[in-house]
């Protein structure tokens, strides 16, 4: 069941048709848009029933795979998948921001940022989330996008998980430059060391530059035999939520 769920959110499982969402609804898988500009963008939400109407939630930022960009959402909100993946959001002591990047578009765009970071400001302000303990995770394509968006936005996040990701930089020194827009963010990194879709070199370049930026803690862990697929032994990592949830700004 667990597998099922990583799979729908880390990029394993597409094509899932738009999500609807009843007028009033405040907890459970939710529907929202937020402008930008002249744009208009859609992004999930799931608030466990736990936390309706609680303040000074945390939130987890999840930027998904290649595979899962569009519109309308990527989480099913009806079938079997949709009960497995509240089964366990459900569990989740935080709202879970699912924002959704759109097709042929990157995490690293800059629009794409402004509309990952519009659809939190938003998110905060309505469910007066605690924003001190805002956290920045994401898998393959969307690991690119935790270092780029994270690096913009220096000071932001408690913490950030990049799941068999890399730097977006293309020229010069691709990792350097990251980690001092990261700055003494804490980190958690993973990756299986025969990823043939994104070398492994990406991420043991972005965790030296990050040991590198004075004050950083950064965690690797790097898995032998292991390719893209990484987030099923990422799912094994019984210490990752709680030490996620521990992190604060100060």
């Amino acid at each position: 069941m667990r597998s099922l769920l990583f799979s729908l959110l880390m990029g394993g499982m597409t094509a899932f048709t738009s999500p609807t969402t009843a007028d009033g609804q405040t907890s459970g898988l939710l529907a929202r848009t937020v402008r930008v500009g002249n744009e208009s963008y859609s992004y999930q939400l799931y608030v466990p029933a736990k936390l309706q109407g609680k303040g000074k939630t945390p939130v987890i930022v999840f930027l998904h795979g290649i595979g899962q960009r569009g519109e309308g959402g990527f989480l099913p909100n009806t079938g079997t998948a949709a009960s497995f993946a509240r089964g366990y959001l459900e569990q989740v002591p935080a709202i879970i921001l699912l924002p959704q990047c759109r097709k042929d578009r990157f995490w690293s765009d800059p629009e794409m940022e402004r509309m990952v970071m519009a659809s939190l400001e938003q998110t905060v302000k309505e469910f007066e989330a605690d924003a001190r303990r805002l956290y920045l995770t994401g898998v393959s394509m969307g690991g690119f996008g935790v270092w780029n968006i994270a690096a913009q936005n220096p000071g932001r996040f408690a913490a950030l998980v990049a799941i068999c990701g890399g730097s977006s930089l293309r020229n010069g020194d691709r990792f350097a430059p990251l980690a001092q827009g990261v700055g003494k963010t804490p980190a958690w990194v993973f990756h299986g060391e025969d990823d043939r879709v994104v070398p492994v070199s990406e991420s043991r370049g972005m965790v030296e530059a990050l040991k590198a930026v004075k004050g950083n803690r950064v965690r690797y862990n790097e898995y032998k035999g292991v390719g893209h697929n990484v987030w099923l032994n990422v799912l094994r990592e019984g210490d990752l939520m709680p030490w996620i949830l521990a992190q604060h700004l100060d």
